[in-house]
């Protein structure tokens, strides 16, 4: 898709090149490019964000649904263990009671046991031992009516045959009933032994202490809501019934979840509960199945720790997603802009390429008009010795000839100095010679210097020339070099041209190289343009007047030779070209080189 809105803009270019446009088809063609850009902007953002984002979402919610499972299923084995984990200590908090209770049942008869003092004496040793969880101790005969009481209640003589744990406890040898109100009218349950002694049928009852019971399973406390307690058959509350903000609530089951923790025998229940709230209840059977207890939980509270982590993970993705369609955004917004430099870059290149051409053929025009001046120049010079000549000869009676003689040598100097800048810059525009040779720098700079002598005049530009005529020659091509250092001048002049300046070019040898610099008082160069400014194409002048060639043609040659070329320089501060070039290795240098 890129690609092809590329070749669209490309070719929309091209076509508006190529023909004549009104200003309406240009502005409608400039609006029709940006509509295109603007398109492709947005098929790459799409593309990077559902790239990214799709397997983000499928990883996530995979990752996501794979969490909540395994942190329901952690959950759920939890409470089953803590259930199973105390229906095992109320039947074993029941069963050593009775067997406590059955113990006095064996170790005495039932003379002794309905002794006051003997039975008010067991009762004391039984607190002292186990606590005061035993209230208090009674024998029943088997008429129902209790013989016997030690404890805190005026008990002696109650008749319990129409009780209801007398009566469902009398056909068996133990009984523990359910917690009732009683005579008392507190809430408590009895654990009662039958025993047939010698044709004699008593009971021996023993209260335990509500509180004492009650705490075994209000103790299972977990989050804010979870709460335990125990019902009978019935559904009646054996323990203190849970107090909740919703009195009347009311749980309704509808899925049963298959426990499979080690805990046997619990069931958890999902229940949706009158207040719209969905509660957790884990229930198992104890005391053979004559109660139950059940421990229940708001889901929403039981799951607390797993919604924050799905809130958090959530807002993760959501920041992530985000930065997914941000960093989309930006990066399509940057590579379309990328594309709209390079559509320029190429169009100016293309405008350069035909102002290259065009400075191609001005430097075959100059050359030709350099030869055909050269001829003419040569004939003046010939002439005018010629003329010399005929001076010398004929014409020293003359009262003019001293003044003759002096104009027929300023035609032949100045006719000598055209003739040289015409071979100069057929040389340089030819490009005749580009064999390597040994070359003095200062002095080849002063020729270039000399060319471009009437060009720095005019822009107000003052020459300072700085050079070691003693230093060691160099080898390259006087033609490449004339062509270097011919750009660097012009190229300083034409900065300064506007208001004028300095150019300071020196030349000497410096840490067994050749140095040369050619720095401008212009106006500098912006940093930015610095590590551009050897670029091909790269120009800051307006189209036109530069091809952006001549730097980076400077920067090949130079290397070609071996050298470095850098630039310093900063805006309002001038430009400063700075060149070394490598000496040839004298005769000592090159046995070593045979040597090594």
């Amino acid at each position: 898709m890129a690609h092809h809105l590329l070749m669209e803009v490309y070719g929309r270019c091209d076509f508006a090149e190529r023909k004549n446009l009104n200003g309406h088809e240009w502005k409608d063609m400039q609006t029709d490019n940006r509509k295109s850009y603007d398109r492709l902007s947005r098929n790459i953002a799409l593309t990077v964000i559902t790239v990214s984002i799709a397997p983000l979402i499928l990883v996530g919610g995979l990752i996501f649904d794979q969490f909540r499972s395994i942190y329901r299923a952690k959950v759920y084995a939890h409470l089953a263990e803590v259930v199973d984990k105390h229906k095992h200590n109320v039947n074993t908090f029941l069963s050593e009671k009775l067997s406590e209770v059955q113990y006095l049942n064996k170790a005495f008869t039932y003379e002794q046991l309905t002794e006051s003092d003997f039975l008010e004496q067991t009762l004391k040793g039984m607190q002292q031992q186990y606590g005061r969880i035993f209230v208090d101790l009674g024998v029943i005969d088997k008429r129902g009516r209790q013989v016997a009481y030690a404890g805190p209640f005026d008990l002696l003589g109650a008749d319990y045959s129409m009780a209801d744990w007398y009566l469902n406890s009398r056909d068996k040898v133990t009984g523990i009933s359910d917690v009732f109100m009683g005579l008392r009218q507190s809430p408590h349950f009895i654990i009662a032994i039958n025993k047939d002694e010698q044709g004699r049928k008593w009971t021996l009852r023993a209260t335990i202490d509500f509180l004492a019971f009650s705490n075994l399973v209000e103790n299972i406390r977990i989050g804010e809501t979870g709460y335990a307690y125990i019902l009978n058959k019935n559904g009646v509350f054996q323990t203190k019934p849970p107090v909740t903000r919703n009195k009347d609530l009311v749980l309704t089951p509808f899925e049963t979840i298959q426990n499979s923790s080690s805990a046997e025998g619990v069931t958890i229940q999902l229940s949706d509960g009158s207040d719209g709230e969905i509660y957790i209840t884990v229930s198992s059977h104890i005391k053979n199945g004559d109660w139950k207890l059940v421990y229940q939980q708001n889901s929403s509270d039981a799951f607390s720790a797993m919604i924050r982590s799905e809130s958090f993970t959530l807002v993760i993705f959501l920041l992530g997603g985000l930065g997914i369609v941000g960093m989309a955004l930006i990066l399509s917004r940057k590579l379309v802009t990328r594309f709209k430099v390079i559509d320029q870059e190429n169009e100016m290149m293309n405008r350069q390429m035909v102002e290259t051409g065009k400075l191609a053929s001005i430097g075959e025009l100059a050359a030709g008009i350099a030869h055909e001046i050269n001829n003419p120049v040569a004939i003046m010079i010939e002439e005018a010795g010629w003329v010399n000549d005929l001076m010398e000869d004929e014409g020293r009676e003359m009262s003019c000839y001293q003044e003759i003689t002096r104009a027929l040598e300023q035609v032949r100097t100045q006719g000598g100095r055209c003739k040289d800048i015409t071979h100069k810059l057929l040389s340089f525009a030819r490009q005749t010679d580009s064999r390597v040779a040994e070359v003095s720098l200062p002095a080849l700079i002063e020729e270039v210097v000399e060319i471009s002598m009437q060009q720095a005049k005019y822009a107000q530009v003052v020459l300072s020339l700085d050079m070691d005529r003693n230093m060691p020659l160099v080898r390259g091509s006087v033609s490449e070099l004339q062509q270097v250092f011919l750009n660097l001048i012009n190229n300083a002049i034409q900065a300064m041209e506007t208001k004028g300046g300095k150019l300071t070019i020196t030349c000497r040898a410096e840490d067994g190289q050749a140095y040369v610099s050619v720095a401008d008082t212009g106006p500098g160069i912006p940093a930015a343009n610095l590590s551009r400014i050897f670029d091909p194409f790269f120009t800051t002048k307006p189209v036109g007047k530069g091809s952006g060639l001549g730097l980076s043609i400077c920067f090949g040659l130079i290397h070609q030779m071996d050298g470095e070329i850098e630039v310093e320089s900063g805006v309002g501060q001038g430009a400063k070209f700075i060149i070394r070039l490598p000496f040839p290795p004298t005769g000592n240098d090159q046995e070593l080189e045979k040597g090594d």
